[in-house]
């Protein structure tokens, strides 16, 4: 390993540890904040359940963890990306490819319209595509929408997992891949709560989104 490499992947692991540290706190404050809700409205039903949206990095694990945190809860789980791709008929390499990063910006911002108008007065758990959430027009419509959560895994994880996929147009150079995830952390820590998905069981993950959300009680979550 090369010493420019060696102290790449040196700053990605302090990087991934300040990460949770401020996690654990925001964490911390959602939950202290809850309780004195909860303890101010004595007697009162708990907060009612909204959708939870996972944002995150190109192979962050926003699918996967998805479907099985839907599962977990018994809502229904919406993939934007294979909802863009079933409307548009055609892959997301492919209106890369042929259309350009602008237009696909536009029709995933159509589509997510689309999806919270459906997932709108019910529960669901919804995986964003890796850039919904950098745009200020997504982030605010989520954010006033329902819960959102940010999935991470150190930068060095992340390029191994798109690179087992095969299909993703922003991820052809390693270097460029970097340049982007530094690039939109900021915005993806902007979420409600942020999770880290490296070298976890599944099950792990989603136990600690469930634990988090902040109509939770231990007695399940009302829809």
């Amino acid at each position: 390993m090369t010493v420019a490499r060696a102290v790449l992947a040196s700053f990605s692991e302090i990087l991934a540890l300040h990460v949770w540290e401020v996690c654990r706190l925001k964490r911390a404050a959602r939950q202290d904040r809850a309780g004195t809700r909860r303890r101010s409205l004595t007697g009162q039903p708990a907060p009612r359940a909204q959708s939870v949206f996972l944002a995150g990095f190109m192979g962050a694990g926003k699918t996967s963890v998805g479907e099985a945190l839907a599962a977990h809860l018994g809502w229904p789980f919406i993939d934007l990306d294979g909802r863009i791709e079933v409307r548009q008929q055609r892959s997301i390499s492919d209106i890369f490819r042929d259309s350009g990063e602008s237009e696909f910006r536009r029709l995933e911002s159509e589509e997510l319209q689309r999806v919270l108008a459906e997932v709108e007065g019910r529960a669901a758990v919804v995986a964003l595509g890796g850039g919904t959430f950098v745009y200020p027009g997504n982030a605010h419509s989520l954010r006033n929408c329902g819960y959102t959560v940010f999935l991470d895994a150190p930068v060095e994880l992340l390029w191994q997992r798109a690179q087992a996929d095969g299909a993703r147009p922003l991820a052809a150079s390693e270097n460029h891949f970097r340049q982007l995830y530094a690039a939109r952390h900021s915005r993806y820590m902007e979420a409600d709560c942020c999770v880290q998905t490296g070298g976890r069981p599944l099950a792990e993950v989603v136990a600690e989104i469930a634990a988090g959300l902040p109509w939770a009680t231990g007695e399940g979550e009302e829809q």
